[in-house]
């Protein structure tokens, strides 16, 4: 069986908060994963050349797709976890709206 948020007793607010905070816990396993397996490479590479001089200082290129992954990560984490913040200062101007108009 299948839940929705149409199942009964389940606030669709706090089922669309669920699912987003599931969707991130994913996102973070993947980023985790890919990026263990790009140092992996790199290191694997790495060690390959080290016999030869030219390329011991190989540059740990997996240092780019991490930062820029990261910033999106970053990014996702607050979209999840500290949407609330925004969501109550929409409450609190949708407030001062309907007062003004009374």
């Amino acid at each position: 069986m299948e839940l929705t948020p149409t199942t009964p007793n389940r606030d669709p607010y706090l089922w669309k908060q669920a699912k987003a905070c599931v969707g991130f816990k994913m996102h973070l396993r993947t980023y985790l994963i890919v990026n263990a397996g790009f140092w992996l490479i790199w290191a694997l590479s790495s060690y390959a050349f080290f016999s030869s001089t030219h390329f011991r200082g190989i540059f740990p290129w997996p240092l780019f797709p991490m930062i820029g992954w990261g910033i999106g990560l970053v990014s996702h984490y607050f979209a999840v976890y500290r949407g609330g913040v925004e969501r109550n200062m929409v409450e609190n101007e949708y407030q001062k709206l309907v007062n003004q108009q009374q």
